[in-house]
């Protein structure tokens, strides 16, 4: 299926209209993408985090946003929509949105460990010098298709 028929789908069944989203993945390698696709599938991972630095001024994430989330082949398989965002320091992420991130353990240290080497190996391949004291947009959001 191709994102323009996810979308038509899911703006005929709901009443929705407007244009196709930007289409993203989690992860950064193919296994990735398929293992948190498939959290936000199953409704265990309804949040992400990235870090602002990502996004020019005025194009961060709103509430209300949609996007389609694809597998590692880059197919399109569901479509989320923000329901909260938080800008904090990566090191002031808490428990509680690392659990409703869903991923491993869902524990806050499961989360630090494997954010730090996520955004580590990101700022090799840009070529910026990370710490866990860049602001990241920790994003809230429901899975609205497939229903």
């Amino acid at each position: 299926m191709n994102a323009e028929t996810l979308w038509a789908d899911y703006c005929a069944a709901i009443g929705e209209s407007g244009p196709v989203p930007p289409i993203d993945v989690f992860g950064d390698n193919p296994v990735m993408n398929d293992e948190l696709l498939d959290l936000v599938l199953e409704g265990t991972k309804r949040a992400t985090c990235c870090l602002a630095r990502d996004f020019a001024e005025g194009d961060q994430p709103k509430i209300g946003d949609y996007w389609i989330i694809a597998d590692g082949a880059g197919t399109p398989r569901a479509i989320i929509r923000t329901c909260h965002i938080e800008l904090k320091a990566i090191c002031d992420v808490d428990d509680s949105f690392a659990h409703i991130e869903g991923e491993g353990d869902k524990s806050l240290a499961y989360w630090k460990t494997e954010h730090d080497a996520y955004f580590q190996r990101q700022a090799t391949a840009e070529g910026f010098v990370y710490d866990d004291s860049m602001i990241g947009i920790c994003e809230q959001f429901d899975c609205v298709w497939p229903q």
